[in-house]
């Protein structure tokens, strides 16, 4: 090789040096503001509202695609509200389905909205069957003061519209979107169980962090509630994207609008539990989120110059929208790390930059991997203990451990293949659901349920009647 080429190869080593100094001094600001917002949430879960006396008008929507399996339990739980009957309805959007999910719903006296594809290159999804169903219920604004979304899979505690009802009502006219504590209704398996703690990190250390510093909440995606004016302003649902949740969330932000958390009452939400549908699903998320953050950080920061959002709730948001980077970072920084070696190998260079080699890269990197140990680790066993009652156990340690490592390859790798595809909108993939519900909401109908799952159904019934239990 000759002096020139030499040269050239020198210098592009300097740049990659220098690029990944900048992301990782990009990781460090991420995991420092994780870190800052964090020790908001240590303090015990108190309420921020007062109880009020029923009020609130609610209009439940529950999208499913070919959901037999497990539509029955939220029916009946919907049914089962400690909230008076006459100030709720829901409807179960069966959406292009092909096996018995109307049929059931019908069986047990609910309300069913079908829906098919009109062509069959027409696009479908639950942003599409939401759009239509509020385009059917034409008046919701005038019936109903909330609209609330669940998915299929959902179990609910029964008195969540009491808690919303009081927190909306607290709010006098402050709060237009509410969003719910995300639980989970499984936790078994190395996939489950990274879903398991990443959501009781989140839920605690974020979500009810965040909500005593006055900053929006993110919208989940399921038990969220929507202020029915506000809702039919915007005209009706227009959030269209793969990550409608977190679309919804930003627009509602830009304008100035208000997102509380609710950390007294909780959906349970059924988890991936196989790499593949984990992986599936990430995709999805990570397309939609990189499409909406794309399409609206120039909004962002309009909102921010305009003043119709505060420079903190800007702040945030903006961190939020590109979460996903520090995947995507530390996969081209591994890869970048890799690269350098490799020529230092073969002599194309005689020393590897500082920040190029994979020593240095875990030394330039430790204060992210020691704060993504505090935020992985040690903030699980305190928000698990604080939300779900559960003792610190050492001996969960390693499975965390192993789980974390497989999960956050897969999930990393997620959020690189969703930012090439993050243009294509319209390719809805469905996630399956097989767990059935606790025992003691489980409906009594001729359903298939997958053996498998059954140490996932006792568990989570015991989740529900401790936290029946501690709220008694």
């Amino acid at each position: 090789m000759g002096r020139k080429d030499v040269k050239l190869v020198e210098i592009v080593a300097e740049v990659i040096e220098g690029l990944m100094g900048v992301m990782s001094a990009w990781l460090v600001l991420m995991l420092i503001y994780q870190l800052v917002i964090s020790l908001f949430g240590f303090k015990r879960n108190t309420k921020n509202y007062q109880d009020h006396d029923p009020q609130m008008r609610f209009l439940v929507l529950v999208p499913a695609h070919n959901e037999e399996a497990v539509i029955a339990n939220i029916v009946k739980n919907l049914n089962t509200m400690d909230y008076p009957r006459e100030l709720y309805d829901f409807y179960i959007l069966a959406d292009n389905c092909t096996d018995r999910t109307a049929e059931v719903v019908r069986s047990m006296g609910a309300n069913v909205m079908e829906s098919f594809k009109e062509s069959p290159d027409a696009p479908t999804g639950k942003p599409i069957v939401l759009q239509k169903a509020l385009e059917t219920i034409a008046d919701y604004h005038q019936n109903y003061d909330l609209v609330m979304f669940f998915d299929a899979d959902n179990l609910i505690d029964r008195n969540m519209f009491t808690e919303v009802n009081s927190q909306y009502l607290s709010a006098e006219g402050k709060a237009d979107i509410i969003q719910c504590y995300l639980g989970s209704k499984n936790k078994n398996g190395v996939v489950a169980l990274f879903y398991y703690m990443t959501y009781t990190i989140t839920n605690r250390f974020f979500q009810y962090a965040k909500s005593r510093l006055g900053l929006n909440s993110v919208v989940g995606g399921t038990g969220f509630a929507v202020s029915a004016p506000y809702l039919h302003e915007r005209g009706g649902w227009t959030s269209m994207s793969l990550t409608e949740d977190f679309e919804l969330q930003i627009e509602a932000t830009c304008e100035g609008r208000r997102i509380l958390w609710n950390n007294t009452v909780r959906i349970y939400d059924e988890k991936p539990t196989r790499f593949r549908a984990s992986f599936r699903q990430r995709i999805r998320w990570a397309q939609g989120h990189w499409f909406v953050a794309f399409k609206n950080t120039g909004r962002l920061f309009k909102a921010l110059f305009k003043k119709q959002i505060k420079f903190r709730e800007f702040f945030s948001t903006f961190l939020y929208m590109y979460s996903l980077t520090p995947y995507v970072i530390l996969v081209l920084q591994l890869v970048l790390g890799i690269v350098m070696e490799v020529f230092k190998w073969i002599g194309l260079i005689t020393v590897a930059p500082m920040h190029a080699s994979l020593i240095s890269w875990l030394a330039l990197n430790w204060p992210s991997i020691v704060l993504f140990f505090y935020s992985f680790i040690f903030l699980f066993y305190v928000g698990d203990y604080l939300d779900n009652h559960n003792r610190v156990d050492l001996r969960t340690l390693f499975p965390m451990l192993w789980s974390l490592l497989l999960n956050t390859m897969v999930a990393g790798w997620a959020q690189v293949v969703g930012l090439f595809k993050h243009r294509q909108q319209n390719n809805w993939v469905k996630t399956e659901h097989s767990i059935c519900a606790a025992e003691d909401m489980v409906v009594n109908i001729d359903l298939t349920v997958d053996e498998s799952h059954m140490d996932d159904q006792q568990e989570n019934a015991k989740i529900i009647s401790d936290r029946q239990g501690a709220s008694a």
